[in-house]
């Protein structure tokens, strides 16, 4: 049976937002908690970006709910050992509640030390590399080798995760999802693409968890919602691979300026209609998934908590 989770936001909200939203989210009933990972929001109007992994901890004393990354990138702005050690100390502080993530990662956020941004068939190379050197490191066991992509020299993790600390691969086309199946402990997307989820069942994902996230914007003037996600979050709806290599907040306003309002509006769920919200994230569970994370944008997080507790949830759950 799908989970429903809530989605929360580091490129929209300050950190105790952030927690706040996570209390809201465990009253109203969603059973998980994701997260994502960003050194630099997607424009200046989002305006936020606190670091996930204290975030992590932090939300391990708000809340007693499971807790994912969608998606951290473990291959160039941290080092996949560093990786690992903030890894295991998030599964160790939420007593096993914890999934990593993991992606390609975004031009974005990974080209602040000047690195140069690799192509997608280096990125998935160095990934599948830095997921090796993450579960050898997560055995407690000290590591030592020398791959194409990372060296780890006699490192030992000394606060290991007490059990399994699943990895989670991130994708949004055929061979990305083929990545998954093969090297992933589960899949994320986020889109109810039910071919997609067949890729990575075929590449080896069968009975592996698929897990996917979906924003929204709850409001009783479904006008103002459009205007709102129109202004914050016009990145949702940028095709092919601009957000992989577009590399800086003022390029997405760029591209941005190519999404129209009337795009927002036939695209983006808005308002406060439960039929529609309901339709939105069930699409996820008829395509196979098996949790669904949806995302509040802007404000009005207290009607939105109270409309999913009292009808959106519900409905989903019947």
């Amino acid at each position: 049976m799908t989970e429903y989770g809530y989605f929360l936001s580091c490129e929209e909200f300050t950190p105790a937002e952030l927690l706040e939203q996570a209390r809201l989210a465990e009253q109203a009933g969603f059973a998980r908690l994701a997260i994502s990972d960003h050194f630099h929001p997607w424009n200046d109007a989002q305006g936020n970006s606190p670091f996930v992994w204290s975030m992590i901890g932090a939300l391990s004393q708000a809340v007693d709910l499971p807790v994912t990354t969608l998606v951290t990138c473990p291959t160039v702005r941290l080092h996949p050992a560093v990786t690992a050690q903030a890894a295991a100390t998030s599964s160790v502080l939420l007593d096993g509640r914890f999934v990593l993530g993991v992606g390609t990662g975004e031009a974005l956020n990974e080209h602040i030390h000047g690195d140069r941004w690799p192509s997608f068939e280096d990125r998935a190379a160095m990934l599948e590399e830095a997921i090796e050197v993450m579960r050898e490191l997560f055995t407690g066991r000290v590591v030592s080798r020398h791959g194409q992509h990372y060296t780890v020299d006699n490192a030992r993790l000394y606060t290991p995760p007490a059990g399994p600390l699943p990895i989670y691969v991130s994708g949004f086309g055929p061979n990305a999802a083929e990545l998954a199946g093969r090297i992933g402990d589960g899949f994320v997307t986020m889109t109810p693409d039910a071919d997609l989820v067949r890729v990575f069942h075929g590449a080896g994902g069968r009975g592996k968890p698929v897990i996917g996230g979906v924003k929204v914007c709850w409001s009783t003037d479904r006008d103002r919602a459009v205007d709102t996600v129109h202004r914050l979050w016009p990145t949702e709806l940028l095709p092919g691979e601009l957000a992989q290599i577009l590399p800086t907040p003022a390029h997405f306003e760029q591209a941005g300026e190519l999404v129209t309002r009337e795009m927002v509006a036939d695209t983006v769920t808005c308002g406060d209609e439960v039929d529609e919200h309901v339709k939105t994230v069930r699409a996820y569970a008829e395509s196979g998934f098996d949790e669904v994370y949806v995302g509040q944008i802007g404000p009005g997080q207290e009607a939105f908590f109270d409309a999913y507790r009292h009808h959106v949830l519900p409905a989903l759950r019947s």
